[in-house]
């Protein structure tokens, strides 16, 4: 009983420093500089983050309406001077800085460097499109490297194996943060595709700071995911985080859950989708055997099966019809020139030399030649004098 007159509760205790810190001047309006880490921007418009230097950091908070105000995004890396005030969140027992105005003071030495690897890979052509591969639709083994323990490998098995039992998934553990972890995961990715040990692999890891993640922003790690074979999905940190190996990768997921999404299809899903396909094909069948059935009825009651000779014995007709036609222009044309001919031969005959004779005239040839003056014979010349009835021969005197 005497302990518990004396004791005081946790939210009193709680408050009683949140009223000392309040009284405090000094805390209620401070300006402190410092590098941003775990920044986190609530889908309420609050942002959450942590302000930090080489050997201690403090939680902040800056709620929307004072968010609403800057003129920059800010990100993990970033140095920023921040004015505000320390108070105490009593339902935790935690102090932090509630920011007001947020200023930036340049890049952190981290964020700084991640810009210049990310320019120099992206002027390689590490970033390219054309370089990244399909990821494969039926996979039947799913490699993944992340640590084997966490949040992060259940979840990607609970998700890969809700879409298909029947995918197998296989894990190398590698360390996803802290000193030597890049050349560990460039190793695993390099182990995977010399033994063929999967037909794609998920790269993953949980949220962080840009210092937790920069494991995944190495040269090294980059240059691994270039040159694998099999295809990789990256799924590094939340999703407003984005690290090299999201830009190398031939696919990236916002999380490692989303990751097994796209990796592993449903395939309850692709039942239904079959199923639907084959209800599609099977009505498709059907109508084409009704039109097909419609076609055929209409051509069997058609004259041409009907009567079959019937179109030929009516082109027997029309033949016969066009040979009489070709004959009567025929007999026409020989008519004609029959007729043509006789005036012409009468005009001939007409003109014939032999008419005259008939008349009383003669024809006088010499050497076989018709005579046509008298300067062409001289005496005792033959000359042969032609008559209707016969010719005879005679001397010039």
């Amino acid at each position: 009983m005497k302990y518990a007159e004396m004791a005081v509760s946790v939210s009193d205790l709680n408050k009683y420093i949140k009223d000392k810190i309040a009284n405090d001047e000094n805390l209620n309006n401070i300006l402190v500089k410092g590098e941003i880490s775990n920044f986190k921007h609530h889908y309420t418009g609050h942002m959450y983050f942590t302000l930090k230097d080489e050997k201690s950091l403090i939680k902040c908070i800056m709620f929307k309406s004072y968010a609403q105000k800057l003129n920059f995004e800010p990100k993990d890396g970033m140095k920023v001077y921040i004015f505000g005030a320390v108070s105490v969140f009593e339902r935790d027992g935690i102090y932090q800085i509630y920011a007001k105005v947020m200023e930036q003071d340049g890049l952190g030495d981290l964020y700084t460097k991640y810009q210049e690897l990310k320019k120099e890979l992206e002027e390689k052509g590490l970033f390219d499109e054309s370089h990244k591969k399909k990821i494969p639709m039926m996979p039947r083994v799913i490699g993944v490297l992340t640590s084997q323990t966490g949040s992060v490998i259940r979840d990607i098995i609970n998700v890969s194996t809700r879409r298909n039992p029947n995918v197998y998934i296989r894990l190398l553990p590698v360390p996803v943060q802290g000193e030597g972890a890049a050349e560990k995961i460039a190793y695993g990715i390099e182990y995977m595709n010399k033994n063929e040990l999967a037909d794609v692999l998920i790269l993953a890891r949980g949220g962080g700071s840009l210092e937790d993640l920069w494991p995944f922003n190495e040269e090294i790690v980059a240059n691994s995911i270039y040159n694998s074979k099999i295809p990789i999905i990256s799924a590094v940190g939340h999703e407003t985080d984005f690290s090299i190996s999201d830009f190398v990768a031939d696919l990236r997921a916002p999380t490692p859950s989303a990751a097994a999404e796209l990796a592993v299809p449903d395939i309850y899903e692709l039942k239904q989708k079959i199923n639907t396909y084959q209800n599609r094909l099977k009505m498709s069948l059907s109508k084409k055997l009704e039109i097909m059935k419609l076609r055929y009825d209409k051509c069997m009651s058609s004259s041409v099966f009907k009567e079959p000779t019937r179109r030929i014995n009516e082109n027997y007709i029309k033949i016969d019809t066009y040979v009489k036609q070709l004959e009567n222009l025929i007999n026409k044309v020989k008519e004609k020139n029959k007729n043509k001919y006789i005036e012409l031969v009468s005009k001939l005959d007409t003109l014939s030399p032999l008419k005259t004779l008939v008349r009383g005239y003669t024809i006088v040839e010499k050497d076989n030649k018709i005579v046509k003056s008298i300067a062409e014979l001289k005496p005792k010349d033959e000359v042969s004098i032609k008559f209707k009835d016969g010719e005879k021969i005679a001397e010039i005197k």
